[in-house]
C-alpha cells in the first residue's frame, strides 16, 4: 500500500462522510424503518470522537450501497492527504469553460504532453516571447541613438 492509513484521522473522515450522507437526506443505515434510521444514524452522531466505536458502527449499521462509496471516499481523501504534505505533489485544481479546455486537452494531445506540461509549456513561450520583444526595443533604441 502505498499511503499510510492513520486509523484514527479515517475513522474521523468517514464519520463526516457519512454525516454529510446524512444531512443530504440519504440513508446511511441498512435499515428501511424511519424512526430505526433516525436512533441509529443519532448513534453515529453521538460517537464523533470515539474512533473505535465508529469502526463498530459502521459495521454493524451500514449501509450495502455505501460500504463501496465509503471506501473510495476514503481512499481519495488519503492520497490528498498524503500528497498535500509536500508541495511537489500537492495537487491544485483551475475552472476552466469547456471551450478552453477543449482547445487545451487537443493541443496536450499534439505535444504528447499532459494539461500540467502544456500550460507550463506555453507560460514558458509567452514568457521568452517578452523577453526577445524587450530586446528587440531595446536594440532598436540602441540603433536610433546611434543614428542621430
Amino acid at each position: 500500500m502505498k499511503y499510510q492509513k492513520l486509523e484514527n484521522q479515517e475513522a474521523h473522515w468517514k464519520w463526516l462522510y457519512l454525516i454529510k450522507k446524512h444531512r443530504e437526506g440519504e440513508n446511511i443505515t441498512r435499515y428501511e424503518e424511519k424512526s430505526l434510521r433516525e436512533s441509529i444514524t443519532l448513534q453515529l452522531v453521538e460517537k464523533q470522537n470515539q474512533p473505535q466505536q465508529i469502526e463498530e458502527w459502521i459495521q454493524s449499521h451500514l449501509a450495502q450501497d455505501l460500504i463501496v462509496k465509503l471506501d473510495q471516499a476514503i481512499r481519495a481523501r488519503r492520497k490528498r492527504f498524503f500528497n498535500g504534505e509536500k508541495q511537489s505533489t500537492k495537487k491544485k485544481s483551475i475552472d476552466l469553460e469547456y471551450a478552453v479546455w477543449l482547445r487545451l486537452s487537443r493541443y496536450s494531445r499534439k505535444m504528447k504532453m499532459t494539461l500540467s506540461e502544456t500550460i507550463s509549456y506555453m507560460i514558458d513561450e509567452r514568457e521568452s516571447k517578452a523577453q526577445f520583444e524587450n530586446q528587440m526595443s531595446a536594440m532598436k533604441a540602441g540603433l536610433k541613438d546611434l543614428l542621430k
